[in-house]
């Protein structure tokens, strides 16, 4: 059967892909057809990824320019075209209230979270889609919109990359559509601190009733690559189970708040993979 997408024997790469909505994305784009290129920090994580999905891997840090650069001439050299970029990797590091910020950690949150997707697609349209064109689409998140306790720096950043989504929407047109997706709260490691051992409480606090998994992600990120969204630039999609209007719905306090000012991560780094 012909994917509804348009997307057989196109190419893309998908940033933070070993793992969570990264690997649910690279999967999904394989099943729409389309041949993938993948990265991560984890070396080990991108190699199982490339192995059970049968795609191309290269590990390294989306902060590092030179490593944007070798995963854009890897799919170039693999597929012979670029025609999806998938920005993905984040990191939720410095987490904490702003007065308490390291000032290191949150030049590190916008280096990976808005300047790498920046450049990722100056590597991309330098390489392929300034003359044949494409699609980018950017994972953003339903908190660029409001504030939220020891989120600050996340919240900033994704806000940036949101109107970074719009500004290359509007001069990339008409070769390249750029659009985002913003996830209200997925079942990922990076949100496991939030989600763990509150999960009937949280998807409560819901009007949809559950929180989010990382397949509902994948599937507005394909559509929005896709030749169905064909005459969709500088969108937003939100995909959040209904969090924005829970309060028309639900009588009770944002649970996720409540989470986020008595729970923290892990001290990771923070990065999605």
């Amino acid at each position: 059967m012909t994917s509804p997408y348009g997307l057989s024997g196109k190419a893309a790469i998908v940033t933070g892909a070993s793992r969570g909505i990264g690997r649910a994305v690279a999967q999904a784009l394989v099943r729409a057809g389309a041949r993938v290129c993948v990265t991560a920090r984890d070396p080990g994580g991108v190699s199982r990824v490339a192995e059970e999905l049968g795609v191309v891997g290269l590990a390294g840090s989306v902060a590092e320019p030179a490593h944007l650069r070798a995963l854009t001439e890897l799919a170039l050299r693999e597929f012979g075209r670029i025609d999806v970029v998938v920005n993905n990797a984040a990191t939720n590091e410095p987490y904490g209230p702003l007065m308490d910020a390291d000032t290191d950690r949150w030049r590190e949150a916008f280096t990976v979270n808005v300047e790498a997707p920046l450049r990722l697609v100056q590597c991309a349209w330098r390489a392929w889609m300034a003359e044949h064109g494409g699609a980018v689409v950017n994972v953003c998140t339903e908190g660029a919109a409001h504030v939220g306790p020891n989120v600050g720096a996340y919240g900033t950043s994704k806000a940036a990359l949101l109107h970074l989504t719009q500004q290359l929407a509007g001069e990339l047109a008409p070769k390249v559509r750029v659009n985002s997706v913003s996830p209200g709260l997925i079942r990922t490691e990076m949100a496991r601190f939030v989600w763990e051992r509150a999960e009937d409480e949280l998807a409560a606090g819901l009007p949809l009733g559950r929180i989010g998994e990382p397949e509902d992600i994948a599937r507005a990120v394909v559509w929005l690559a896709s030749d169905a969204a064909e005459w969709v630039t500088g969108a937003d999609l939100l995909v959040d189970g209904g969090t924005r209007v829970r309060a028309a719905a639900v009588p009770r306090a944002y649970a996720v708040h409540e989470r986020l000012r008595s729970q923290a991560p892990p001290d990771t780094g923070g990065t999605v993979s």
